[in-house]
């Protein structure tokens, strides 16, 4: 049996006990709803929304069905940190920093993604966000073999790229200080449209948990970061000073996942402040 394709310490960040049962069996049955022979379920939604928590909870209920699952994120494709320094010095700073469209290293995911699907033995990525950068390729854990699952979390999967008209004005101090004349959000935008469409076709189902507003990502974003020093202490990570700026790089495509997500996802969780489900729809 194949277990959990992520290390269990990546989910001690969820305040919650999880989801549920009656929510993730209607998951994993709708996740299971597709002719494909190795179906792909998307779980989408703003940073600290409960992604990782639904994902662990779905594989966890059809591993006892004996299923075998992979669960990968789109946070562990992540552009290597000097890959990262480079474009910051080609195109511009902000782009140093992980976490947007465009900081994403497509073509690893997409062969990751295509290996498990030929059922091929395939190591899954990793990121370390305390060391902002990628594991080494020996502490990637292997798949050996076919899944019956795949279920892929990211916090802006399927979401369109804006008009270039949107783009301006700035919508908050970073954009305004620190991209004043648009590159960096013009080149965020361009690369969601060009290069990130492969991915999202390899998503069969996606299921949107929408929170109440982006006025609680700062707080989930800084529960997170919390949970994650305490699971590894050692390394430095943000103060919340430092996540409150950090979270002004995701507004832009956070408002547009916000407004095109609930007409793009098969299905919309609505949660509240605490995470907890408040309807279907």
């Amino acid at each position: 049996m194949l277990r959990y394709c992520r290390r269990m310490s990546d989910y001690v960040h969820s305040p919650r006990a999880g989801f549920e049962a009656a929510l993730v069996g209607a998951a994993l049955q709708a996740a299971l709803s597709t002719d494909r022979r190795l179906p792909v379920f998307g779980i989408v939604g703003l940073q600290g929304s409960g992604k990782s928590t639904l994902a662990a909870q779905v594989s966890a209920l059809a591993e006892s069905r004996g299923l075998r699952t992979a669960v990968v994120s789109l946070d562990d494709f992540y552009l290597e940190r000097q890959q990262r320094l480079q474009l910051a010095r080609q195109v511009h700073p902000l782009l140093a920093t992980r976490g947007p469209p465009g900081t994403h290293d497509l073509a690893l995911a997409l062969s990751t993604m295509v290996q498990l699907q030929e059922g091929r033995r395939i190591a899954l990525p990793r990121f370390d966000k305390l060391a902002d950068d990628r594991l080494p390729r020996t502490q990637w854990p292997v798949v050996a073999g076919h899944c019956d699952l795949v279920i892929l979390e990211g916090w802006f999967l399927k979401t369109p790229a804006q008009h270039d008209l949107e783009l301006q004005p700035a919508l908050n101090p970073l954009e305004r200080n620190e991209d004043g004349a648009g590159t960096w959000r013009r080149w965020c935008n361009e690369a969601l449209a060009r290069e990130y469409p492969a991915l999202w076709q390899c998503i069969d189902r996606l299921w949107f948990l929408q929170g109440p507003g982006l006025e609680v990502v700062p707080g989930w974003r800084w529960e997170q970061e919390q949970a994650l020093q305490a699971a590894h202490p050692g390394p430095t990570g943000m103060d919340r000073g430092q996540i409150d700026r950090f979270v002004q790089l995701f507004e832009r495509v956070s408002r547009q996942a916000l407004r095109a997500l609930p007409h793009v996802a098969e299905r919309t969780i609505m949660i509240d402040s605490e995470r907890r489900p408040l309807r279907f729809s």
